[in-house]
């Protein structure tokens, strides 16, 4: 399976172009994961990081993007696996699940959050407020998840190519 991608929005208003850069990061991170074994999907490379894992991260972007848009922004009450004693979890129980069904999740679910995004203005306040106290909007949000999208994209490219030789885009 080929993921499909493109950087390139098909209209140039602002939130096309914030939606389209979204979905080219959260294209890019299942691309990062095509045929992976799944030994290599549960993997952990990096010494001074033993959770993170391929697995580790797609549960990892899966639950920020939960965090950010149902927490933050609509105020629900968080009911991520994370807890005070084990803030990293979602990556810790990450192994225990097969890769292809953290990646169908978290394709389920960014297909709910497309929904969310076109049908809220760019400039809705979020209902609860980040650390400093303020109310981020909309708009902040998707910049903020396409960083860290981006961000992790790095980590699994890293990881992608110490598991298995493997390169790409």
């Amino acid at each position: 399976m080929t993921t499909t991608r493109t950087d390139t929005p098909p209209a140039w208003d602002e939130r096309t172009q914030l939606a389209t850069f979204l979905d080219y990061a959260r294209a890019t991170a299942r691309a990062k994961c095509e045929d992976v074994s799944p030994e290599n999907a549960r993997k952990s490379l990096l010494p001074g990081s033993p959770l993170m894992t391929l697995s580790g991260l797609i549960s990892h972007l899966h639950w920020v993007e939960y965090y950010w848009f149902q927490v933050v922004f609509l105020g629900e009450e968080d009911e991520g696996p994370w807890t005070d004693e084990d803030p990293d979890r979602e990556m810790r129980i990450a192994v225990d699940v097969p890769l292809p069904d953290l990646l169908a999740d978290y394709e389920q679910q960014c297909a709910r959050y497309r929904r969310l995004v076109a049908e809220h203005d760019l400039d809705s306040t979020a209902e609860r407020p980040v650390r400093d106290g303020r109310h981020v909007n909309l708009r902040w949000i998707i910049l903020h998840l396409i960083e860290e999208t981006a961000r992790h994209n790095g980590h699994l490219d890293i990881l992608r190519e110490l598991a298995d030789g493997r390169t790409g885009d």
